[in-house]
């Protein structure tokens, strides 16, 4: 059961509660989950019972109580724990829950996220004679179509630099009426790093100013250029290659993607093919065969206890991104799982960033922050790097129903990391 679907099964349940006259209020038309807060529990929690207490004349713990049998009961639901005034935290079958996830995902591609109709708001943003104003305005409209609003941006100056560099654009420009407030006001880049950031092209230079939250000040170094770890476009970027790559490389060896269960039992019970570990934390030996194989060539080894990657990771003739990369690619996050990183902890880690995507597009447009989402596809790239590696079989090992279903996740981690990089105006290479 994906987030979109549970909203759904919520929406179900009140109905069917008003329909039973165990409550007597006006269907909403939409419910919000999300992951649980502090003191919750579960793999989701909704306020729809507090929404609902008013209109009710309940109590929003008893309006919980009333719905709870209602979800209990409905599959791919295992528990609904209420906790607090009156939340309702909803625990999924998650290995359902998984495949259905990705089966949603591949099915809307890089529309995953978007909602399914206008939801009849007419807006218009505002910015100052300001770069970052303008792009911040930009793709805040860009994330309110996609959540279902109409949306007009206009400026109180523009300059035809902005348009040819950074690809932006603005649907007017002039004075507002006073009734019209600027209601989009990060803080500006310094006109002396104007030439700076200009320097660095659309994608860097869009997500140098779209990556910072609107009160923080951006960074207009070349270190958006860097390929390397530290950099966190990179990052992205390049998950959004490998996925892509995997694609390709199981082509040539003759399986597509069919979203299931992404564990097997390897010969160590994790779930992952077996190898050898250098006691880095990092796996060591080849990921794959040769060039010519269609696998992902090079190795990938430890250096010492840094579990750092070094060395090249390259691709040969299959497309396979190329070039050396230094660092830890699975990221510095909290909580990142490493390369060795068993497969039924990793993927888990990954489902959940995936599914968050719809919350985080919504709660994007809804506060006019991109950052949100610029961070989202940093969390999904760090969460993604240390599974693609286990998509394609290693040596001598045949294509399985797991390897079918990893390659259906990692395709899913490349329509969420194009997605949002298309609604931040920055581009989703194949190739790295």
């Amino acid at each position: 059961m994906t987030p979109v679907e549970l909203s759904r099964t919520v929406l179900h349940a009140v109905r069917r509660a008003v329909d039973a006259g165990e409550l007597s209020v006006a269907v909403p038309t939409r419910a919000v989950v999300a992951p649980p807060g502090p003191g919750g529990c579960g793999d989701y929690a909704t306020s729809i019972a507090l929404q609902l207490a008013r209109p009710a004349g309940q109590t929003p713990f008893r309006v919980a109580e009333v719905l709870r049998p209602y979800l209990v009961g409905t599959d791919g639901i295992t528990d609904v724990v209420l906790t607090g005034p009156g939340f309702l935290n909803i625990s999924l079958d998650r290995a359902a829950a998984g495949v259905g996830l990705v089966g949603e995902i591949l099915r809307r591609g890089v529309r995953y996220g978007y909602a399914d109709q206008s939801d009849g708001r007419v807006l218009q943003l505002h910015c100052p004679h300001d770069l970052r104003a303008v792009v911040v305005a930009e793709v805040s409209a860009r994330l309110l179509r996609s959540q279902g609003a109409l949306v007009r941006v206009t400026a109180e100056g523009f300059e035809d630099v902005w348009a040819s560099v950074l690809e932006v654009t603005v649907d007017a420009v002039g004075r507002a009426p006073a009734e019209l407030p600027v209601d989009v006001r990060p803080v500006p880049v310094p006109a002396s790093e104007t030439a700076d950031l200009m320097s660095l092209g659309r994608d860097a230079g869009r997500w140098a100013l779209l990556h910072p939250a609107a009160h923080d000040r951006p960074r207009t170094g070349d270190e958006h250029l860097v390929q390397r770890e530290s950099n966190p476009l990179f990052r992205v970027r390049y998950a959004h290659a490998r996925a892509r790559a995997a694609t390709r490389n199981a082509a040539d060896l003759g399986f597509t993607a069919d979203p299931g269960p992404v564990t097997c039992t390897g010969s160590d019970g994790s779930g992952i093919p077996t190898g050898t570990g250098s006691g880095s934390g990092t796996p060591t030996g080849p990921v794959a065969g040769s060039a010519g194989s269609g696998t992902l060539a090079g190795s990938v080894t430890g250096s010492g206890g840094s579990g750092n990657q070094t060395g090249p990771v390259t691709g040969g003739d299959t497309g396979t991104p190329t070039g050396p990369v230094t660092g830890p690619l699975t990221g510095s996050a909290p909580g990142t799982p490493t390369g060795t990183t068993p497969l039924a902890d990793a993927a888990p880690v990954l489902l959940a960033a995936l599914a968050d995507h719809p919350r985080v597009l919504a709660a994007a447009a809804e506060h006019r922050a991109p950052d949100r989402l610029a961070r989202h596809l940093v969390a999904v790239a760090d969460a993604a790097l240390p599974f693609l590696l286990t998509v394609l079989p290693r040596g001598g090992e045949k294509p399985s129903a797991a390897h079918r279903a990893r390659l259906a996740l990692a395709e899913a981690v490349g329509a969420v990391l194009a997605g949002g990089l298309d609604l931040l105006g920055i581009d989703a290479p194949d190739h790295l």
